[in-house]
């Protein structure tokens, strides 16, 4: 049965230097409060697998709390690029980053194995790129009915698994509506999980289309509202466009950076 946690509890509890972590969220319910919390905590030498990274991600690569990313696509959505990551990759700052890129299609796959207990996942895909020359993770096998020659890529297992949601009842049971994307993978992946909701309710009301990840999936659960900003949770909050276009300008200079981290109160613990 999930336990309901305070955010710095969970974090401290669940989140370990050297881990692997995933935090997931499609353009919706983005899980960016446990990400500012992993800051706070000053976690290190982390692995952050995400299929979209955007800026939570570049907050914490340039906190210095990643030795790699796991990932198949980067940026800042609707305005550019990710200056704290390019920053990382080409000069190291605040510590190098090694990087580990898919497809979208091969990382939904890779949680998918993950959550399915199998070793690896098959798919048609990457035909016609030159990410297999690049990435050790992807491979090619062949069809044992067919012949065709088709993509293969390892289960993506997170130590962590960490996502935002709607709702929990008291018993941990969480709901999540809207555009979702692998967060139900994600955690059904991962050895451990956190799920950060809007509210913690008596009872769930069911709602069309909606996931339901029961409690005993889901290692904690963390009231925290407004938990996505600057991303959107539908039915609690609205996405803060001009919260991404500000980070631009942000991201772009370490110095402006660091000053952001002391606004937000997060430099005093991070990595200088």
């Amino acid at each position: 049965m999930a336990r309901i946690l305070a955010l710095d509890e969970a974090i401290a509890e669940l989140v370990a230097d050297g881990d692997v972590i995933a935090l997931e969220g499609f353009t919706h319910l983005i899980p960016v409060a446990a990400g500012h919390e992993i800051i706070r905590q000053r976690k290190r030498d982390l692995v952050l697998c995400r299929m979209t990274p955007d800026i939570v991600y570049d907050q914490l690569i340039g906190a210095g709390c990643a030795r790699k990313l796991v990932f198949s696509w980067g940026g800042n959505p609707g305005v550019g690029s990710l200056h704290r990551f390019r920053d990382a990759v080409q000069h190291s700052w605040p510590v190098p980053l090694e990087i580990e890129e898919h497809s979208h299609a091969g990382m939904a796959n890779r949680y998918a194995a993950g959550a399915s207990g199998l070793p690896f996942a098959i798919l048609r895909g990457y035909t016609g790129t030159d990410l297999p020359a690049h990435t050790d993770s992807i491979k090619t096998v062949t069809c044992p009915f067919t012949g065709e020659e088709l993509a293969a890529v390892p289960a993506l297992n997170p130590d962590v698994g960490i996502v935002h949601a709607q709702q929990a009842d008291r018993q941990g049971n969480v709901q999540l509506w809207g555009i979702t994307g692998v967060q139900k993978e994600t955690v059904l992946a991962a050895k451990r999980s956190l799920v950060t909701v809007e509210e913690v309710v008596d009872e769930l009301t069911p709602r069309p289309g909606a996931v339901v990840l029961p409690t005993w999936a889901v290692t904690a659960v963390a009231e925290v509202p407004g938990g996505a900003h600057p991303s959107y949770a539908q039915g609690y909050s609205e996405r803060d466009n001009d919260y991404y276009r500000r980070w631009d300008a942000i991201s772009r200079d370490r110095a402006e950076f660091e000053a952001w981290l002391d606004r937000e109160g997060l430099a005093e613990r991070s990595a200088r």
